[in-house]
């Protein structure tokens, strides 16, 4: 069954058509800053928000009618979303997908059943993907849809959930490393508490560094070779989770020894919501060498959750790209689209608009942040502002090699230092002049 009809395979037409069905900027094979914009972004499809998504909202059930959604067999029903899914990713060209456990095939009454239907439909997208060429670049679990997740997986105060929660994250993992998932991402979802006053938060965290430990020591056991990704996340629905933003995992990551196998998976949506912005966050990623994958997506700025809508800020991205490139881009990931289309977008086609525009947006922002970082003062004002750091006395500074008392010895030789402009409105400017 064709489910995507009349629309054939999308292709790049340039910035001057005014065909929506065609990509203006993302060109796969273009080069940016010696690497080709498909390596630079492996862009990948959120199987979640594009095949299983209906377009619910906690004031109203789904929208959407999706035909691959209606066999009442769960395992034909699997199968229907993935012939879907493949076709989709097919024609838009995009190399990747991202999934869940149960996004591929619904969980079963027992754990056994559920293993039995991910076995099932993963030999199934084995098939799938040696026909379509199209690879998985991280899997994970569901640890926060079923209510016996309410308070938690890893950090639940029940060991009988966090039991069952290994459980799942074992075979999870077992599939990702069956189809050659490229890297694994851990979400705490539920992973925090609503109140401290039940809370055990030392013995809540240790555990969940315990778990992430036998986790990877067991995906590594069993061939793995990719990395293991955090994503940070401040809130919703936890009060307060223990993912909450790019520092507060580098410090979790550090003290519990992780940092070796565990990246971020920075999503832009989350770090607004944790009052940053996304490129604070791929910065503090980046500056630990731990910038591994971005979930691609954006919220609104007048609601105080998680709207998981598609990247067209522009601006956003292209501040961005200039902390992409400057630090050499993804370790192991690239970017897949967390985002779902509106609930009030019931067409086929628009999951098409809001992946080719993501795309285009991504593309776009890349191209203006190599030409901000080739030709224009954007590097040197930056430089200049710091230049006193190359002094003599700096150096020696950077290196270790003064104490506080040598530096007050230099204060009181210079005096009062003098002010110095941080020319933001002119690198403002700067950027706006390229957009």
């Amino acid at each position: 069954m064709e489910y995507f009809k009349g629309i054939g395979k999308i292709q790049f037409e340039g910035n001057k058509s005014k065909n929506p069905m065609a990509f203006k900027y993302y060109e796969p094979s273009k080069k940016v800053m010696g690497k080709t914009m498909d390596k630079h972004f492996k862009f990948a499809v959120a199987y979640w928000h594009s095949f299983c998504n209906l377009g619910g909202d906690p004031f109203g059930s789904g929208t959407q009618q999706y035909p691959w959604l209606v066999s009442v067999d769960p395992i034909q029903r699997a199968k229907d979303k993935m012939d879907a899914a493949f076709e989709f990713m097919n024609k838009l060209g995009i190399g990747y997908y991202c999934f869940h456990d149960y996004d591929l095939i619904e969980e079963a009454d027992t754990l056994k059943e559920s293993r039995k239907r991910l076995d099932v439909i993963s030999d199934y997208a084995i098939d799938k993907m040696k026909k379509n060429k199209v690879k998985v670049l991280w899997g994970t679990a569901n640890l926060f849809s079923n209510s016996r997740y309410m308070n938690g997986a890893s950090t639940n105060p029940d060991f009988n959930v966090v039991a069952f929660a290994g459980a799942q994250v074992k075979n999870a993992l077992d599939i990702t490393i069956k189809l050659k998932g490229e890297n694994y991402v851990f979400w705490g979802g539920r992973e925090g508490y609503m109140s401290l006053l039940n809370t055990n938060m030392k013995l809540e965290r240790e555990n969940m560094a315990r778990f992430l430990h036998m986790a990877k020591d067991y995906a590594r056991k069993n061939g793995f070779k990719g990395y293991f990704f955090i994503e940070p996340k401040p809130m919703e629905p936890s009060k307060h989770q223990y993912d909450f933003d790019c520092a507060t995992v580098l410090g979790f990551l550090r003290e519990f020894d992780l940092l070796d196998d565990f990246k971020l998976n920075v999503e832009v949506n989350h770090a607004t919501l944790a009052s940053h912005t996304f490129a604070h966050e791929l910065q503090t990623a980046a500056d630990a060498g731990a910038l591994g994958s971005m979930d691609a997506n954006r919220g609104d700025y007048q609601n105080g959750w998680d709207t998981d809508q598609f990247p067209m800020d522009l601006y956003e991205l292209t501040e961005a790209m200039l902390v992409f490139l400057q630090s050499g881009g993804l370790k192991g990931g690239g970017v897949n689209f967390d985002a779902k289309v509106r609930r009030n977008s019931t067409d086929r086609v628009d999951l098409f608009y809001a992946h080719i525009g993501g795309m285009d947006a991504f593309a776009r922002a890349i191209l203006i942040a190599e030409r901000i970082l080739k030709e224009s003062d954007y590097k040197s004002i930056i430089k200049s502002r710091y230049k006193s750091f190359n002094t003599t006395n700096a150096i020696k500074y950077k290196q270790g090699k003064m104490t506080l008392t040598t530096l007050s010895k230099i204060a009181l030789k210079n005096g009062e230092p003098g002010v110095i402009s941080g020319k933001q409105e002119l690198l403002e400017n700067i950027v706006n002049n390229y957009l």
